[in-house]
């Protein structure tokens, strides 16, 4: 690798292929975005739709909390360490290769969730569902930008980016349909279809797209620091929570995670062939945009999760209607993407992600103030504003990190776009959590007193906190007088929401730090495509 990847990049590669003249499918580009979004949507909607899941799993097949965590924590594990060693392999080896191996994969692994008669043989498959989720996404955006020009990639990448908004939206009416009339198996068997579909799309349509100077050999040791450091990162964040920040087992995956890191890094300075070479962070603008992906993600995914437990369990709803209560968001992501593509494709990115990041800290102050009386049409008001923030700058940041990469490595930048997004996201949700839990536990006893009840203690103590970190009210022994369950009731959520509104804000700082970080972001240095291999 050059002194200076970035900068050579032009000279490296030849000249952006255009449309396919005539109406040959092979390669088109449209055809190319609608196959990639199919397959990526998998991957979207199950991000949702197995948390509504979750409950009646748990019921179905006698798990403890522990293990129905791993439901969901199995799979995001395995999807950010896997993240840039599967661009790094689409790379290699095509990025056509590796989206249909990910797409069979992630649905033959669906299916055997289906069938699987235990909570143990569930979460095993549910590891390597995201492994092969994390081959779909680098080479998604490795085709896409194979395939379309320089001047319309923005545009491809804002549809893309829609049709994730739409399936993280139709998740929770999906699976909430589908848990309640069908059951919990057929949000896994709903995966084989789709995947059927992207499998038959993709041999009839992509080219397979690589660089004709990506790297021949794997950096083997690279792979491996990076995932056990990507590991112990995630499940120590994972953890944390429940272990506490400052327990030694905590200290231990952080640290350990930060270590490995290093001789990661240094590792990557005397590779031949490194499997993320240094050169790659000499752009400023990708490494603004890694770390403004982190930082979104934060306080995006981070706040947001708290949402669903507001809606349903302080507000009663069904996991459907807390679901359309969500549309006004996902709907205006569904919209934004699209047009925030043809905003950067005028105006460059960092106008889009700066404008978009403090609409976005508008939305999460703004949602800092609900409480448990909002009605739908202040929370609808927030909710939009938040869609409409965040959608330039999933399009931007992206294009930022995949736009400044040398072209030989798009899949390894797609993979690090994905795997700052997952990092963040995971932190985000951990930290904001553990804010919001303490601040529960600060007000909850006041606020139970206040209304006029009984001290608790002991385990019931404990486990009167743990329901009110997530807005549950304790079930009332029969013959409690309706007003004294009301004031349980009052004096739990009035406690959640203070917890929620901390987290909001803090997310809302957050939030205000990414505007400024993108400020240094700016459009992609190299405007050839790579070249395409039939």
């Amino acid at each position: 690798m050059s002194q200076s990847v970035v900068d050579n990049a032009k000279a490296d590669v030849p000249p952006q292929r255009t449309a396919p003249p005539g109406g040959g499918i092979k390669g088109h580009p449209w055809l190319t975005l609608l196959t990639v979004a199919v397959g990526v949507m998998m991957v979207a909607l199950d991000g949702t739709i197995v948390a509504i899941a979750n409950p009646v799993i748990q019921e179905k097949l006698h798990a403890a909390p522990s293990e129905i965590q791993w439901v969901t924590s199995g799979y995001l594990l395995a999807l950010a360490v896997f993240l840039i060693t599967a661009g790094k392999i689409g790379d290699r080896f095509g990025h056509k290769t590796a989206f249909l191996v990910g797409a069979v994969g992630f649905a033959a692994t669906s299916a055997a969730i289906g069938f699987a008669g235990d909570i143990r043989t569930v979460i095993a498959f549910r590891v390597l569902q995201g492994l092969f989720g994390a081959l779909l996404q680098p080479a998604a955006l490795g085709l896409l930008r194979g395939a379309f020009p320089a001047e319309r990639l923005n545009m491809a990448i804002g549809i893309w980016g829609g049709v994730i908004g739409a399936s993280t939206a139709a998740g929770p009416i999906v699976g909430g349909l589908l848990v309640e009339h069908v059951s919990w198996e057929s949000v896994f068997f709903i995966n084989v279809p789709v995947g059927l579909i992207a499998l038959v799309l993709g041999l009839l349509v992509l080219k397979d797209v690589r660089a004709e100077n990506a790297a021949k050999s794997f950096d083997l040791l690279g792979i491996a620091l990076l995932s056990v450091a990507m590991f112990a990162l995630v499940f120590g964040i994972i953890k944390a929570p429940e272990w506490g920040w400052g327990d030694p087992s905590t200290l231990l995956f952080l640290g350990g995670a930060v270590v490995l890191m290093v001789l990661f890094a240094l590792w990557q300075g005397k590779a031949r062939e490194p499997l993320i070479p240094l050169g790659l962070f000499r752009s400023l603008p990708l490494s603004a945009g890694t770390l403004l992906m982190v930082l979104m993600a934060f306080a995006f995914f981070g706040a947001i999760f708290f949402v669903t437990f507001y809606l349903q369990n302080v507000h009663g709803m069904s996991p459907v209607s807390a679901g359309v209560h969500l549309l006004p968001m996902t709907g205006m992501m569904i919209v934004g993407s699209p047009v925030a593509g043809i905003a950067i494709g005028k105006l460059g990115p960092r106008i889009p992600i700066v404008a978009g990041m403090l609409i976005t800290t508008a939305a999460m102050f703004g949602m800092s103030t609900l409480d448990t009386g909002s009605g739908t049409g202040v929370m609808s008001l927030w909710f939009v504003l938040m869609g409409l923030g965040i959608s330039p700058v999933m399009v931007g940041a992206t294009e930022v990190i995949v736009g400044n990469a040398p072209l030989e490595l798009s899949g390894v930048a797609g993979g690090l776009q994905q795997s700052a997004m997952q990092v963040g996201g995971s932190l985000g949700t951990a930290v904001l959590g553990a804010l919001m839990a303490a601040k529960v536990s600060d007000v909850l006893p006041g606020n139970w007193a206040e209304a006029g009840l009984p001290p608790v203690e002991g385990p019931q103590a404990e486990g009167l906190r743990q329901a009110a970190q997530l807005g549950i009210a304790p079930p009332a022994p029969p013959g409690t007088p309706q007003q004294v369950v009301d004031a349980m009731a009052g004096a739990v959520h009035d406690s959640f929401v203070s917890g929620m509104s901390l987290a909001f804000a803090v997310a809302s700082v957050v939030a205000f730090g990414a505007a400024l970080l993108g400020l240094l972001t700016r459009r992609g240095t190299t405007d050839a495509g790579p070249a395409v291999h039939i």
